[in-house]
């Protein structure tokens, strides 16, 4: 039986023998370049056969989440789905539905959809449906917009937005749960980290190509072929999602005592279950650091106008930022999610505070774009710190059963929060942007105090 990380002899008429390495010597010898780990890690849940499947496992759920990570940039509805409507001209109410549908629309439903994982003696074919679903939703967008015009493709598009939507809940929570039963929890924020620098590269590559082509000349049908690519790029995580070796749940897919059996049930929890309710309330109050990023760019707008190249370069200043600092915030999120979390929000705040201070006191700097994409480089740095904490946290304080139901229910009560939270923001920007960003660091501020009352999961 060949062994994980071993050679084979073989002859070459060229060369003599010399050793050839094996597919499981290759799949361990990028692992330990991406990990550094000289031995497996060791972790009482997995089992012998298990603990040997990680290197295969850590790769193949790290090209899965950046597939889909590319999926995302490609089909952002700030970018490509707001400038394909607005090219068939779309009214704009539908425009304005389409971040609230992608956003909530992917969060909301989660607690419908967690007894479905729960009850599958294997999650990960769950997960591979809902990437299957959501590249033919996007598909169908495609379709739409090469085929249709007007009002009739932007109904479609928008409608297929719903669907994919639901589907990228079903996604959510079941790669959430094969994430916590095929790696240690030593390995989950990494894997994370380096699939946030690998679409970082690969979005930083985009942006670049995109303000060297002039986006202002693409054609509905060059938008199309965006939306094609990625389809392509969530058939690629559904494919990889599959490869996963997961255990089977002996239970047969019957629920457990430690799982509840109803939406109402798993709501019920937030009045039962104190750390699934402070952990809520501290990730609902960190949603400042996701909302101020719009705030950034209407600044930087406000000083050169709303030029597609000014918005290619934040998207370029946010790929490099997911780039760089994915593989930090993982390797430490390794340690403690929770401080990961709490510093990328601490972070988020100063930074809101500073901008706002500047626009307040008049300050010249904001008016420049140059400074300001430093600022929103230094923004997304700590999003991703928020972001990647706070989902490592969430896989890890939980085990079996209760972890599809913490996921379902945070995601869903904040897929509610953020229509709130973003309405509010909304307001306060009608005012003044500064006023938001204070707002906004405020709340990050307080949810930095409550996040540090959270026990430490690793």
């Amino acid at each position: 039986m060949r062994r994980a990380g071993s050679t084979e002899r073989e002859w070459n008429p060229a060369i003599g023998w010399h050793h050839r390495y094996t597919d499981a010597a290759m799949l361990h010898a990028i692992y330990q370049r991406l990990t550094g780990d000289r031995e497996l890690p060791h972790d009482d849940s997995l089992d012998a056969g298990e603990r040997a499947a990680i290197p295969r496992n850590f790769l193949s759920i790290l090209v899965s989440y950046t597939a889909s990570k590319l999926g995302d940039a490609l089909v952002n509805p700030k970018t490509t789905l707001t400038w394909l409507l607005g090219a068939l001209a779309a009214p704009a109410w539908m425009i304005g539905l389409l971040v609230p549908i992608r956003e909530s629309g992917s969060m909301v439903f989660q607690i419908l959809i967690a007894g479905r994982v729960q009850g599958a003696r294997q999650r990960k074919w769950m997960w591979m449906l809902g990437g299957l679903l959501q590249a033919g939703a996007v598909l169908g967008m495609a379709c739409a917009a090469f085929w249709l015009n007007g009002l009739a493709a932007s109904t479609l598009i928008v409608g297929f937005l719903g669907l994919f939507a639901l589907a990228r809940s079903l996604s959510s929570v079941a790669s959430k749960d094969v994430l916590g039963r095929v790696l240690p929890k030593n390995r989950r924020g990494r894997v994370t980290g380096w699939a946030a620098s690998a679409a970082g590269l690969i979005t930083l590559f985009a942006s670049s190509l995109a303000i060297w082509l002039n986006p202002d000349s693409l054609s509905t049908g060059v938008l199309a072929a965006i939306l094609v690519t990625g389809a392509v790029m969530w058939l690629i995580a559904a494919i990889f999602s599959a490869l996963v070796r997961e255990p089977t749940d002996p239970s047969g897919g019957q629920q457990s005592e430690q799982g509840a059996q109803s939406p109402w049930q798993r709501l019920g929890l937030l009045r039962t279950d104190r750390l699934l309710l402070q952990f809520v309330i501290a990730r609902a109050l960190l949603l400042g650091s996701a909302l101020s990023a719009p705030y950034f760019l209407v600044i930087a707008q406000a000083a050169d106008g709303t030029s597609p190249q000014l918005l290619f370069a934040f998207v370029l200043a946010s790929g490099v930022a997911g780039m760089v600092s994915g593989p930090f915030w993982g390797r430490l999120a390794d340690r403690s999610s929770r401080r990961v979390m709490l510093a990328g929000a601490v972070l988020s705040a100063a930074l809101g505070l500073i901008v706002a201070g500047a626009v307040w006191s008049d300050a010249a700097w904001p008016g420049r774009s140059g400074p300001m994409a430093v600022a929103f480089f230094l923004l997304s740095v700590a999003h991703e710190g928020v972001r990647l904490g706070r989902k490592t946290y969430l896989v890890n304080v939980a085990e079996g059963p209760q972890r599809t139901d913490y996921v379902a229910v945070s995601n869903s009560v904040i897929g509610l929060l953020l229509l709130f939270a973003g309405a509010l923001g909304a307001a306060m920007a009608s005012v003044s942007v500064a006023l938001a960003l204070t707002l906004l660091a405020a709340f990050s501020l307080l949810g930095t105090w409550l996040g540090a009352r959270l026990p430490e999961a690793e």
